[in-house]
C-alpha cells in the first residue's frame, strides 16, 4: 500500500539533518535574494575592508535566512517539496536536477 501523504512518508536521518536543511538553505536564499545581493555588492565594493565596512548587511541577510531556517511552516513546505521529488525520482529514476533542464534544441 502506498503512502499518499507526505506525513505517511518515513524519512532517513540524513534526509531529515541534511537534505532538506539543503534545500531550506537553497530556498532561503532565493526568498532573501535582494539582502544576498546588497551583502555581495557591499563585499565587492568594499575588498579587503569588507569585514568592517559590510557588517550591516551581513546582519541583515543573516537575520532574513535565520528567520526561514527557524520556521517550522517553511520545514515542512521543503519537507512535502523533497518527498515530491523523491517519489518522482523512485517513479522515473531521474533526479531533479536533470528533470529541470531544458531539452537541448537540435540545429
Amino acid at each position: 500500500m502506498e503512502a499518499t501523504h507526505a506525513d505517511e512518508i518515513p524519512l532517513r536521518h540524513v534526509e531529515k539533518d541534511v537534505l532538506i536543511p539543503k534545500m531550506m538553505r537553497e530556498k532561503a536564499k532565493e526568498r532573501c535574494v535582494e539582502k544576498v545581493e546588497a551583502f555581495n555588492h557591499c563585499c565587492k565594493e568594499s575588498g579587503f575592508l569588507m569585514v568592517f565596512k559590510c557588517r550591516e548587511e551581513n546582519a541583515t541577510l543573516k537575520e532574513c535566512l535565520t528567520a526561514h531556517y527557524n520556521d517550522p511552516q517553511f520545514f515542512e513546505e521543503c519537507k512535502r517539496e523533497y518527498i515530491k521529488e523523491k517519489m518522482e525520482f523512485e517513479r522515473t529514476g531521474v533526479p531533479s536536477k536533470n528533470r529541470k533542464q531544458k531539452l537541448p534544441t537540435s540545429m
